[in-house]
């Protein structure tokens, strides 16, 4: 019997006896089967969606704190009568000089100690931006606070006092003011409860699809005879069909 067994094992009929049967390392990935899967499970990602974009509405209602954007704005320039190309050219020059003047630490100092804020430099350049409009001589500036007053308080404090160190430091005739800040004019810019919920739905969705990828990639189940021929290598011959008893 022992040579009988080992001669139909040289001849190869049951190769499958002679080593432990392992499963390929490799796997490819059905991208079409895996995206049909995450359209089955279009509940629990509509679960997630909702439950995420609820969560997030709810940290912008009780955890966000709005903030508010004052502005003013300066228009450099000559201020005689008669504006030659020269004095053109010399404002756009030092339009990037002004802005830097704006920003500097003196002036934002004069700022905290003018108003008594409790602030330092630090926390106080975090809460100014100034810009230049391209093409104008137009020198934007911009406070961003909690406090729709301490906005505007600064934004304006902010603009006369730039002034006159710009007027001192650079020697020509001072900018022109276009505009205060108002508080009517000063706006909310705390990102919409809307925008929110969109975030936490997204994040809810891809937390799901995550795990559901997940899942399917460590799942390493034969299923059906294609996962035999795929993953183990070997020809189905015959397949014994399994009926489940009613009772």
């Amino acid at each position: 019997m022992e040579d009988n067994r080992t001669a139909v094992d040289k001849q190869g009929l049951v190769p499958a006896m002679r080593e432990p049967l392992e499963l390929s390392d490799e796997r490819e990935i059905d991208l079409i089967g895996l995206f049909f899967y995450l359209v089955h499970s279009w509940k629990a990602m509509l679960m997630a969606c909702l439950i995420g974009a609820t969560i997030m509405g709810l940290v912008h209602t009780y955890f966000v704190t709005p903030t508010y954007e004052a502005s003013t704005e300066l228009y450099i320039t000559n201020t005689d009568s008669m504006i030659s190309l020269q004095d053109l050219q010399i404002g756009s020059a030092l339009t990037e000089d002004y802005q830097a003047i704006i920003k500097s630490r003196s002036v934002l100092n004069q700022v905290i100690n003018d108003l008594q804020l409790d602030k330092d430099y630090d926390e106080m350049i975090k809460l100014v931006k100034v810009s230049n409009p391209s093409g104008t001589h137009i020198i934007h500036t911009s406070v961003t606070t909690d406090d729709l007053s301490l906005s505007r308080d600064i934004a304006n404090d902010l603009l006369n006092v730039c002034i006159d160190r710009i007027f001192r430091i650079v020697g020509t005739s001072e900018p022109t003011i276009i505009d205060y800040s108002e508080a009517k004019a000063v706006k909310e810019v705390t990102p919409g409860i809307l925008r929110y919920m969109a975030i936490g739905g997204f994040l809810g969705i891809f937390v799901v699809a995550f795990f559901l990828i997940a899942k399917i990639m460590m799942d390493n189940t034969i299923r059906n005879d294609d996962d035999v021929e795929k993953y183990l290598q070997l020809p189905v011959l015959a397949a014994v069909p399994y009926f489940k008893e009613n009772n």
